[in-house]
């Protein structure tokens, strides 16, 4: 990940006294004025885990995002005001390595129920090219799925920092987990039975509410399996590497222009091999995403005879997103990805 986004830990341990400072003069207004009632509040770092929040919590969690609509998650620099906000939750929901200034800001606030959902199913490790017969392979890494998620830092004892923050790069971990709906709908179980804990009253309530998920991603994963069952080629370009998981289940692949980070610039002898795989494998489009700029993809189609289209990441819902949620953006993925594989 570029080094700029990186926020010293000690840097973000001076906002949290300020944040902390700000929010005590204003909590008790912010309270009145906010209407939650005893609703839980929950904060979520970025969109997948609002989504899981809010279709699990329904009407009994007060949701806040840390991400707004429109802004790349991965360059995400937190307000003073923003971190001492984490630390008024009541619960917290994110996943590690994708936003080092989340991370670090989390690790500070002391919130009893933090959930990591990186620690609620299995990472792996995935480059630019991700194919679907690398189940199983060398890079897998097993996180502890512990009974208690108030305290997941201990489940990444064993791995540096720099792991998380590397991005899927060589030697990390590919944080991209919500674009495989059979890993979304592990993490998404273990989402609904930490907040059947941190609030107990309603724990009916958050099962059947994550039942009807689970329910509901698993038949995006049907219609993916037989969406995609006899495509025409098997490879698709990407501009940003996101979709590793997703290439992994449906038995694609995925080259990527450039990196897991979506603003890596690619090398001259990646473009070329591009050029060279596009050809051999008869991949017909370079798909380019909404949060992101589409020039190196346009570029990239110019110089092939490709076309582009847009496959999204959700990282973010905005007026551009092809649907209104995550199962409907996931819906219009797998459309596009039908369309580029000539999969019947």
């Amino acid at each position: 990940m570029n080094v700029r986004r990186l926020i010293p830990t000690t840097a973000v341990a001076g906002a949290v006294v300020l944040g902390l400072t700000a929010l005590s003069a204003c909590s008790t207004s912010d309270a009145a004025d906010g209407g939650n009632g005893d609703k839980l509040k929950v904060t979520a770092s970025f969109y997948p885990m609002q989504f899981l929040a809010e279709r699990i919590g329904g009407e009994h969690v007060a949701v806040t995002s840390l991400t707004k609509p429109g802004v790349e998650p991965h360059d995400l620099e937190l307000t003073p005001r923003q971190i001492g906000s984490i630390s008024e939750s009541d619960y917290v929901l994110y996943l590690k390595g994708i936003q080092p200034a989340v991370d670090d800001a989390i690790l500070q606030s002391g919130v009893k129920n933090t959930v990591d959902a990186a620690t609620l199913t299995t990472l792996e490790n995935h480059g630019s090219e991700v194919s679907g017969h690398d189940h199983g392979g060398e890079g897998e890494e097993e996180h502890g799925h512990e009974d208690e998620h108030g305290h997941e830092e201990e489940a990444h004892e064993e791995h540096s920092e720099g792991d998380g923050h590397n991005h899927g790069e060589e030697g990390g971990a590919d944080p991209h987990i919500w674009l495989d709906p059979v890993k979304y709908a592990e993490v998404a179980k273990g989402v609904g039975k930490s907040l059947e804990k941190a609030d107990p009253d309603h724990a009916t309530d958050y099962k059947k509410n994550t039942d009807a998920l689970v329910a509901e991603l698993g038949e995006l994963n049907t219609a993916y399996e037989t969406g995609l069952e006899n495509p025409a080629t098997k490879t698709f370009i990407t501009t940003h590497s996101a979709f590793g998981y997703l290439a992994e289940r449906y038995g694609l692949t995925q080259q990527g222009i450039a990196g897991i980070d979506p603003e890596a610039e690619p090398s001259p002898a990646r473009i070329q091999e591009i050029h060279t795989i596009a050809e051999k494998e008869k991949a017909t489009t370079v798909f380019f995403e909404t949060l992101a700029s589409d020039r190196t993809a346009k570029t990239l189609a110019k110089d092939t005879g490709l076309k582009t289209g847009v496959l999204d990441p959700l990282e973010g819902i905005t007026e551009k997103s092809q649907g209104a949620d995550y199962i409907e953006v996931m819906e219009s993925n797998l459309a596009a990805l039908q369309k580029a594989l000539g999969a019947k």
